[in-house]
């Protein structure tokens, strides 16, 4: 198990975050996705992160925890985490998740839903996804959070997770998923000057863009990955993985994308869809 980091840290030093998504645990174990087995991809995920990382400050996964969200593929979830992981959890719904059944588990150890306080970075954890659909928005509650928690903390610099891409990533197939009022979201993180970064999941592969004062992320799913810049959809052999971010003190960030090696999965790359 990876320990929780030393709260004795050199002034300055960071704190180490991890971000996994798009899990897509099924009801039980050992379901697949595109024929990958989703629990055996997340695990090795896992276990590369255990031989990677020496300390965890947090890990937070940003959506699409469960491909069929049952309360089992949840509390599977976090006790798969926590065999990994002494250190505090967050997560938030994807498309594919029931924000109610998540708000549902009871466990010793449920991840957080909204915020996260990270040594001296402010995680905001937001739902962008819509009931029955699988492009992302933000309700007109949901922004006022956002809003209300910036204003709040005007001091700590700040991470800002959700699943759904604000940005277009390139996939026209994709893309036409992304948050539907992705202006009013940036109209309220450009009033905000301590919002450093932004970064979800959902597509299924790397990117980063720089946007004024923030940076832009996408992070690799635990499992099938999607390839970038296709019109189609189109799976990419690139293999699972994670995305780290070193938090810093004075509101500075690194970060990077690690991924599985020496694994070969059973994949259904001819597929045109899932």
């Amino acid at each position: 198990m990876v320990p929780t980091a030393s709260p004795e840290k050199a002034p300055g030093a960071p704190a180490r975050l991890i971000q996994i998504t798009d899990t897509h645990l099924g009801p039980a174990d050992g379901e697949t996705l595109l024929g990958l087995n989703t629990d055996q991809s997340l695990a090795d995920v896992l276990a590369l992160i255990e031989l990677e990382q020496a300390e965890v400050d947090a890990v937070v996964c940003t959506g699409d925890v469960a491909s069929n969200p049952e309360l089992s593929c949840y509390l599977r979830y976090i006790d798969t985490i926590r065999k990994y992981f002494d250190c505090p959890l967050g997560w938030l719904p994807g498309n594919h998740d029931i924000p109610s059944v998540m708000q549902q588990v009871r466990h010793p150890h449920v991840p957080a839903l909204r915020t996260m306080k990270v040594d001296c970075w402010l995680l905001v954890l937001l739902d962008s996804s819509v009931a029955g659909h699988v492009h992302g928005a933000f309700s007109d509650t949901e922004l006022a959070f956002l809003r209300e928690t910036l204003d709040a903390n005007p001091a700590m610099p700040t991470l800002v997770m959700l699943h759904h891409q604000p940005v277009r990533v390139g996939s026209d197939w994709i893309d036409q998923y992304q948050v539907r009022n992705h202006e009013a979201f940036f109209a309220i993180i450009d009033q905000h000057p301590q919002v450093k970064a932004i970064s979800w999941g959902h597509v299924h592969q790397s990117f980063e863009l720089n946007r004024g004062a923030q940076v832009l992320f996408a992070t690799p799913s635990t499992c099938v990955q999607f390839k970038p810049g296709c019109d189609d959809f189109t799976v990419d052999t690139s293999m699972p993985g994670y995305r780290w971010f070193d938090l810093y003190p004075d509101g500075r960030l690194t970060t990077g994308v690690s991924r599985v090696s020496g694994k070969d999965y059973r994949i259904d790359y001819r597929s045109a869809g899932y």
